[in-house]
């Protein structure tokens, strides 16, 4: 039985990956959203769970929520850095700067926060494992969203300093790079505008939150001589970050 913690488990990958990973292990779901997670941890009646409720990207929050950890949770085995967003989709010249700070505070410096807060729970344990979900845009630029790519570089970054860096302390260090999933990423970058957001997804089958589940599995439940290092996965119609064959309607 492993202790994974997964943060923005309050929906999308992170509610899919640990509805993946309940059985047999034990789970510390984190977001900002508490309802949403009362209600996963319901929904897992039959695996031991604890909610820690933070923003990731306010340090403070961070460092105290892991500051009421339990003596008998704070053997963590699995940290899963999922949490983080895109805020608009603008150039550089039209952005609004509240979403430039919101992409890099929440996707870079809450990566930074949780990992540094977690690492005296996770050095110690003979499974010790992050993964850090990046995206396809970790790996290529696109118009309209240099922030957001700029921010997810440093993901992949981080991902391959920290593999460097924990070589000696025997941490396995994973970075996954999704492309198009249909989650509620479009619905935040579009400030809830569901129109705009659907239409990211139409005329093609998008990925879904249970098939980046399925691959963050894949690479935890490895044997420990393995460490899976880089996983980039898109949907069978996306080439790269912007090439998507989509059926137009007749």
């Amino acid at each position: 039985m492993k202790t994974i913690l997964i943060t923005g488990a309050s929906s999308g990958i992170g509610y899919a990956t640990a509805k993946k990973l309940a059985a047999g292990n034990r789970l510390i779901l984190c977001g900002r959203r508490v309802e949403r997670l009362q209600k996963l941890q319901t929904e897992l009646a039959d695996t031991p769970t604890l909610i820690l409720t933070f923003d990731v990207s306010q340090k403070e929050e961070v460092f105290n929520a892991f500051d009421t950890i339990p003596v008998e949770w704070q053997n963590i085995d699995v940290l899963i850095n999922n949490a983080g967003n895109a805020h608009g989709l603008a150039s550089f010249q039209d952005a609004d700067l509240d979403d430039l700070d919101a992409m890099i505070n929440s996707n870079v410096k809450g990566l930074i926060y949780v990992t540094k807060a977690c690492l005296p729970f996770i050095k110690n344990s003979s499974e010790a494992h992050i993964v850090n979900i990046s995206s396809i845009a970790g790996k290529q630029v696109y118009a309209n969203g240099g922030t957001y790519c700029a921010s997810k570089w440093a993901v992949e970054a981080l991902t391959k300093g920290m593999r460097l860096d924990f070589l000696p302390l025997g941490i396995k260090v994973t970075g996954i790079a999704p492309g198009a999933v249909e989650t509620e990423f479009s619905l935040v970058r579009f400030k809830g505008n569901e129109a705009i957001a659907n239409k990211v997804y139409q005329g093609y089958q998008p990925l879904k939150a249970e098939d980046i589940a399925e691959t963050i599995a894949f690479a935890v439940n490895q044997p420990k001589h393995v460490q899976v290092a880089d996983i980039t996965i898109l949907p069978q119609t996306q080439a790269d970050a912007t090439t998507i064959l989509k059926q137009v309607d007749e």
